[in-house]
C-alpha cells in the first residue's frame, strides 16, 4: 500500500506538566483525546504561561486495530473495549465541566469500513464527538508538540511520530530562522504546513509522509514469520521501502545542524532501557539525546532477550512486549537512513499538539520562550 501524500508536495504516558496547583477555572481547561490503533489517550489542562499545567488525563490500550489488516473492519469486540474507555474520559470531562475540546481519531478510523458506524455507536453511547483527522493533520499536530524540544543549533529537523497504525515524518527546514526563534516558528506550523504570509520567521516543510504501517500495523504483515531476528530484519526493511517517494531519502544528509525528534511508546520505551529505570521517571526521558550506538545497543538486546525476555523485562511491560520490535525495526530503519548522534525523544505527541493548536488559536498562551 502506497504512502499517503499531499498533492505535490508512551509506552508510559505521563502528564507533560506537573498538576495544576489548584482548582482551575473550568473555562479555561482544554481536552484533547486521541483515539488510535491501539491506544485510547487524553489530556485536561489549563493554559500557563506560554505552555500548559495537566488537571487530568487518561490512557489505556484499547487494540480498536486489532484484526483490522485482514479484515478491513473493527471487531465487535475491539469497539467495545474502546467505547468502555471512552465511557471514563467522558466522565473526567463532566467532572471537570471542560467546554473546550478536541477528540480524534486516527488510522485506525480512517482505513476501516465501518468507521461511520463507530463513531456513530461512540456518539450514542457516550456523547462524545469523534473527529477523524487527516494524516496531514496527525503530523503538523506531532511535530508542533515538539516544539519546546528543537535546539537552536538545529537548521534541519525530521520529527517521526510512530503510532499505532501509520508512522508520520515531517522534515523542516529551519536555516532561514534566527537561532533563538526556531522553537516558536515549529510553534505557528498550528495554522498549518504552508501558513499565510507573516512578518514572524517562517519554518519551511520540505516534505512530509504518513506511511500505513505502525507499531500494530507492521507487526501484523509479519505474523506467520517464526523466527525473531528474521522478523525483524523483514520489517526493517520493508518499513524502508514505503520511504521511497519521500524527498530527503532520496540526498545525503548533513551530520552538522541535523536533529531528529522521535515521538512514540517505541521511543520512549528505548530511552528508559537505556537509563536503566525501574520506574519510569518521564522527567529524565523527555528531552533525552541518544546516539545511533546507543539505541543500536538496546535494540540487540531486546533481541537476545527474545520474546519471554521481552515480555519479562519490567521497562518494556507485558501491554508494549508484542509492539516493542515493529516500533525497533522502525527506528533502525530511520537511524540507517539518516545517522545522527542528535536524536531527542519526546514523550509527547498528538495530545500535546492538540491542546497546543487549540489554545494557540485562543490566542491564551504567552508569546514567551518555550
Amino acid at each position: 500500500m502506497a504512502p499517503k501524500r499531499p498533492n505535490g508536495a508512551g509506552a508510559f504516558p505521563q502528564p507533560v506538566e506537573s498538576p495544576a496547583p489548584s482548582r482551575p477555572d473550568t473555562d479555561a481547561l482544554y481536552a484533547a483525546l486521541d483515539l488510535g490503533t491501539n491506544s485510547c489517550r487524553m489530556l485536561i489542562a489549563q493554559p500557563k504561561g506560554s505552555q500548559f499545567h495537566v488537571v487530568d488525563s487518561f490512557s489505556k490500550s484499547v487494540q480498536l486495530g486489532h484484526g483490522l489488516e485482514k479484515s478491513g473492519r473493527l471487531s465487535r469486540a475491539s469497539m467495545e473495549r474502546t467505547i468502555a474507555a471512552l465511557r471514563v474520559c467522558k466522565q473526567k470531562i463532566d467532572r471537570h465541566q471542560v467546554q473546550n475540546m478536541r477528540l480524534v481519531a486516527t488510522e485506525a478510523c480512517r482505513r476501516a469500513q465501518n468507521a461511520g458506524a463507530f463513531i456513530r455507536d461512540v456518539r450514542r453511547e457516550t456523547g462524545l464527538r469523534l473527529e477523524i483527522i487527516q494524516p496531514e493533520e496527525e503530523a503538523r499536530l506531532a511535530v508542533i508538540s515538539c516544539a519546546p524540544l528543537v535546539s537552536t543549533r538545529t537548521e534541519q529537523l525530521l520529527v517521526v511520530d510512530i503510532g499505532g497504525g501509520s508512522t508520520e515524518l515531517v522534515w523542516i527546514d529551519l536555516s532561514g530562522v534566527e537561532a533563538r526563534e526556531r522553537p516558536r516558528a515549529i510553534m505557528r506550523l498550528h495554522a498549518g504546513f504552508h501558513p499565510p504570509e507573516s512578518p514572524f520567521p517562517a519554518a519551511k516543510v520540505v516534505d512530509w509522509i504518513s506511511v500505513p504501517l505502525g507499531v500494530a500495523t507492521l507487526r501484523d504483515q509479519f505474523s506467520d514469520v517464526k523466527d525473531d531476528s528474521a522478523r525483524y530484519a523483514l520489517m526493517s526493511w520493508y518499513f524502508e521501502e514505503h520511504l521511497a517517494d519521500f524527498a530527503p531519502y532520496k540526498d545525503e544528509q548533513a551530520r552538522e545542524g541535523f536533529q531528529i525528534v522521535g515521538t512514540s511508546g517505541t521511543v520512549t520505551t528505548v530511552a528508559a532501557s537505556h537509563l536503566g529505570l525501574k520506574r519510569y521517571d518521564r522527567s529524565k526521558v523527555d528531552g533525552l539525546r541518544m546516539t545511533s550506538d546507543q539505541i543500536e545497543a538496546v535494540i540487540r538486546r531486546y533481541l537476545d532477550l527474545g520474546p519471554v525476555g521481552r515480555r519479562r523485562d519490567p521497562r518494556i511491560g507485558p501491554d508494549r512486549h508484542a509492539l516493542i520490535m515493529s516500533g525497533s525495526a522502525i527506528l533502525q530503519a530511520l537511524l540507517r537512513l539518516w545517522p545522527t548522534d542528535r536524536l531527542s525523544v519526546a514523550d509527547r505527541g498528538l495530545r500535546e499538539g492538540l491542546l497546543y493548536a487549540q489554545m494557540s488559536a485562543d490566542g491564551v498562551l504567552e508569546d514567551g520562550p518555550l
